[in-house]
Formats: C-alpha cells, structure tokens, sequence
C-alpha cells in the first residue's frame, strides 16, 4: 500500500536537490561566468553526497535500500528522487500523491545573488527551465518557476515563459518588489496575467524572508548551529519570524486593492508556519474596523480584509504543528498538506503527526485538507 493509504492527497510542498551543474543546460557561456557556481568554486561537502547518490544508480542493493522507505530514509541529497527525476517518479508512486509542488533548494541563491539586473533575470529564466525540465516527464510534478518582481515589464517576461515552460505556479519574493509595493498598479499584469492562466502565486521560505537582526546575535554566547548542525540555515531566533514577511506582503495586497480588482488570483504561503493564520485574519479585520473610520481606501472595500484572503491563499502548517487546532479556529478552507521531501523538515512521518492532531475531525475536513485546498489553489477541476 501506498504511504497515501487510497486517500487523495497532494503535496503543496517538496523540493528538488539541484546538483552542480542544474543550470548549465540553460545558461550560455557569459551568463555562467556571471553567476556564482550554486555550491561555490571549490568540490565540498554537497558534492560528496552527489556522488553518493548517484553511485547507487544500477547498484541493486543500494537503489533497494534508497526505496525501502523514503519518506522516512535519507534526506537532503542521498534521498531518493533528490535530483533524479525518473527517481522522483518511482518515489511519487510509493507516495501515491496525486500531485506535488516541486520548489528549487539552492540554485535561486547565485541569482538573488545578481547585482545585474540583467544577469538577475536571465539567471531566473535559467532556473525556471531547469525546474521546467525537471517536471516534465511526469505530470505529478508541478514546477515552481521565479519571477522577480524588481522591474514589472521584465517579471511579465519571466511569468510568460515560465508558464509557456510548463511550470504550473511562481514563486516571487516575500519582501518589497524593488522599491515598490507588490500592489503596486505596475504590477497589475503580472496578476492579471496569473489570474488569466490560473496560476497561482507562491511565498515560500526564502526570498524575502525576514531573519533575526543581526544586533540581536550580538548576545555575549557563542552562535549556535543551526537545524542541521552547520551555518547557513535558520535558527530558532529566525524560525520565529518565518510568518512576518508573508503577513507583510498579503496585508499590502489586500490593502493595495489587488486582490480586489483581480478576484480570480489565488496563491499560497509555504513553508512558513501556519499557526499564526487565524489570529493574522482577525488582526486584519481588527485593523480594518479601526482604521476605516478614517482612512478612504479600507472604507472602499466591499469585502472584510479576512474574506480576500479566504478567497485567495492557503497556508501550510509545518508536520510538529497542530493542525487541528487551527482548523477549529480558523476553518477548513485555510490549510494543505504538504512533505516538504526530501527536505528533513517534513519530518520521516508528515501524514502521520498531521493525523495525530486532527483526531476527531470528519471526512470532509480531511479531504479539504489533504486535496480540495489544494486543487482550489491550483484551479484543479
């Protein structure tokens, strides 16, 4: 039987582990020798467990092993399906997921990285083909592509060639877009053009994220590792402020009046906590009702700033967080599974401790849960 069990379920979140060379395939010789290498100049570590994994391919005993078990076995590199995508099919059938959102780990880092608005944007459109490549072969995979949303002619560019790639949804960074707010009207044909073709927007862990000021480090002790054991990942100070530049980012949408003129956008906050949600949409109301006595643009809104969200985003608890209780408190219509594999976030058991959190909680609650959130994000009929 399938780790699904015969339930329907999609994934909202899982990752490709790009190797070295992910890019090269889309990059000409003068963007590559712009751009950073995704794992730096020197072979490390990362390339060690690159050669693991792929040392294993035609080897029985060790592919047996990779497959036994994935969602619990070997995160990170060495997890089955990390990069291979013939691999990522075997693993999605052990999964029996009907679907699964396939953000990128390290490769947006060099880009992001880009002083050159031009080395930026081809970097994106480098990365958005690899992620296209990635997914093609099985129609499970749903790519996320990135749009930076600095110069709002050329994020037009990126999402057409993204969604014209195969890519099904577009990450854009949690913080500001350049020097404007993404509800700036510059911006509206990037959502008009997301809400034409159905696809949705997509915040994740990453772009944009806010992170603890580095002030707050200066603290007399000796830095901590973090998650993983090593320095370039998020610590506890940071996994606190997870949900801050999202709450941010949809509050100018609702308050810019985006999500007002473009009723059919929808999208969705990964990875970054979803506990803090329901009391989000009551501080928005709250605000609302406060604030409107005076100010013009939230007396002109035909709906409550809780009920654009509603209508729009959904939200991704992380696998230790108690799902259930936030459905009782905030509604059924908000949350999606995800695994968030082969990341070691997603924990060796996701479905498990989400279970163990919804106890009594009917069928229906389940199934919008684990399917019909998602497939409303995704315009899946």
């Amino acid at each position: 039987m399938s780790y699904a069990a015969g339930r329907i379920i999609y994934d909202a979140d899982s990752h490709v582990m790009e190797t070295r060379e992910w890019l090269d395939p889309f990059m000409d010789a003068d963007l590559k020798a712009k751009l950073r290498p995704i794992y730096g100049h020197k072979p490390g570590r990362i390339d060690k467990l690159l050669d693991q994994a792929r040392a294993r391919k035609g080897n029985v005993e060790a592919e047996a092993k990779a497959f036994d078990n994935p969602i619990a076995g070997q995160k990170g590199w060495l997890a089955a399906g990390a990069f291979d995508p013939d691999e990522r099919t075997r693993v999605l059938d052990q999964f029996g997921f009907s679907g699964q959102l396939v953000f990128g780990t390290s490769a947006l880092g060099p880009v992001r990285a880009a002083d050159d608005e031009g080395v930026l944007y081809a970097g994106a459109r480098a990365h958005n083909e690899a992620m296209a490549a990635f997914c093609k072969r099985d129609s499970r995979l749903y790519g996320v592509a990135y749009a930076p949303l600095e110069n709002p002619t050329r994020a037009l560019e990126e999402v057409e060639a993204a969604i014209a790639a195969g890519n099904r949804a577009i990450l854009v960074s949690a913080g500001p877009a350049g020097d404007k707010s993404p509800g700036h009207p510059d911006f509206d044909p990037v959502w008009a053009r997301l809400s034409e073709t159905k696809v949705p927007f997509m915040l994740h862990i990453g772009p944009g994220t806010k992170t603890q000021p580095k002030a707050f480090q200066n603290n007399g002790r000796t830095r901590a590792p973090d998650l993983h054991g090593g320095g370039e990942n998020l610590r506890f100070c940071d996994y606190i402020m997870l949900s801050f530049a999202p709450q941010v980012w949809l509050t100018a949408m609702v308050y810019d009046g985006v999500f007002e003129r473009f009723p059919e956008l929808r999208g969705g906050a990964i990875e970054s906590g979803a506990g803090w949600a329901p009391e989000f949409l009551r501080e928005l109301d709250l605000g609302h009702k406060s604030f409107g006595r005076t100010d013009p643009y939230l007396q002109s809104m035909p709906l409550k700033p809780s009920e654009y969200i509603r209508r729009a985003v959904k939200f991704t608890p992380f696998p230790g967080e108690d799902v259930g209780r936030m459905i009782r408190d905030g509604g059924a219509d908000l949350f999606m599974f995800s695994s968030d594999y082969p990341h070691p976030e997603g924990t060796n058991d996701p479905k498990g401790r989400f279970e163990r959190t919804l106890g009594e909680l009917d069928e229906d609650v389940r199934d919008r849960f684990y399917r019909r959130n998602f497939e409303e994000m995704m315009s899946i009929r």
